[in-house]
């Protein structure tokens, strides 16, 4: 197991620019006819940005274009970012999440920008009802019946028909918490769809008791009275550490919980709180695993306990220090170093020139980890623990 620990001060990973020209970024590449020529004149751009960026939730999609896919069990949203012609990388948000609000700090960090649009075209797949085309309009065309119900074989299932919509063979998976689950019942259900698995703060075993009541709860009060603010606050507790919850990312993230509908999501929670214990079909995946967690994620048990389910021949588990669940959003930065080298193991690189960003005094630096810890082997890390806070009096 790999642990890394960074701090929090002056921590703004978000893109604190005008949304236009994040919009415009994301446009150019989805039109670009050579992305990565376009990539390597855009990171110059965004490396010279403020730490991070950080952009309030709108109806605009500055993922790509957003395609609807009608499946058996409904239509769904899945914006594409990238060159069709690359391998697929497949993204799958949390419980009430979408692609921008739980993937934007991720893709907008010009290190994993770089890495991943140079490799991937991203497939980014959002729930029934959570797509900015699909959720402004389909919760008033419903009420909630027994008929509509999903389950979360039928959320599994999405993802394959929309492989086969698009014609992509095996693809790479990068899920969060929910969307972790989902991402993996997929992998179980069709290993050879299934390269490889990049899971956040994963689930794997069926609800608790407390976990069960707990989203009782909340369905009950999201049928009753909506979005309302005791249903935001129980989520932004399960996304994020206590740490960032003044921070203006948390206050994006209830914005945009804002703009969800809830019978969407009380469908989505309903299917994750009947979930079933898939712990027994891990040993049937045939792809590598890259599991990461936060310290501080209310999942982390269960997140460790799936990474001792895998083959450590063909896993890894990292530890996020001072993080919650949705590590994409809180400390994107911090999974950098883990998800290079995982995908090293399949032969892809970051574009030449584009070094990792990362100060010589952050516990990331190669003078706090020793490089060989991190050499690729048949999986792309080595498991071995790292220790990586800073000495005393290195401040």
């Amino acid at each position: 197991m790999i642990r890394i620990h960074t701090h929090n001060e002056g921590r703004s990973l978000y893109i604190d620019r005008e949304r236009e020209k994040i919009t415009h970024f994301a446009t150019q590449i989805s039109r670009a006819k050579n992305v990565d020529s376009y990539i390597n004149k855009l990171m110059p751009i965004m490396a010279d940005s403020s730490d991070s960026v950080a952009i309030d939730m709108d109806t605009s999609s500055p993922g790509g274009k957003e395609h609807i896919v009608e499946t058996a069990t409904g239509s769904i949203s899945v914006a594409i970012l990238g060159d069709p012609d690359k391998p697929a990388l497949i993204t799958y948000p949390d419980l009430a999440l979408n692609y921008m609000s739980c993937f934007q700090g991720l893709f907008l960090c010009p290190e994993a920008f770089s890495l991943l649009l140079h490799n991937f075209c991203i497939y980014h797949i959002s729930p029934p009802g959570h797509g900015h085309e699909l959720g402004a309009a389909s919760a008033m065309s419903y009420d909630y019946d027994d008929d509509l119900a999903l389950s979360a074989d039928d959320l599994a299932d999405q993802v394959a028909e929309v492989l086969d919509h698009f014609g992509l063979g095996a693809v790479m998976c990068l899920g969060v918490t929910a969307g972790a689950y989902v991402l993996t019942l997929f992998a179980i259900k069709y290993t050879r769809r299934v390269a490889g698995l990049i899971l956040i703060s994963p689930l794997c075993k069926a609800p608790s008791w407390s976990e069960w009541l707990s989203n009782k709860v909340m369905s009950n009060v999201l049928y009753y009275y909506g979005m309302c603010g005791l249903v935001k606050e129980l989520l932004l507790t399960r996304y994020f550490s206590k740490e960032v919850r003044e921070s203006d990312m948390v206050d994006s993230c209830r914005r945009s919980l804002d703009e969800m509908q809830s019978l969407d999501v009380l469908r989505i929670l309903e299917a994750l709180n009947g979930r079933a214990d898939i712990t027994e079909g891990l040993k049937r995946l045939q792809c590598r695993c890259l599991i990461l967690v936060g310290e501080n994620s209310a999942f982390h048990s269960e997140s460790v306990h799936m990474a001792s389910k895998l083959d450590r021949r063909f896993s890894a588990l990292v530890e996020i220090g001072r993080c919650g669940s949705v590590v994409t959003e809180e400390q994107p930065e911090a999974m950098l170093m883990a998800l290079e080298y995982f995908l090293m193991g399949y032969g892809f690189y970051r574009p030449m020139g584009m070094e990792l960003n990362i100060s010589p005094r952050s516990p990331l630096s190669p003078t706090s980890i020793s490089p060989e810890l991190y050499k690729p082997e048949s999986m792309g890390l080595k498991l071995k623990p790292i220790k990586t806070r800073l000495p005393p009096g290195s401040n």
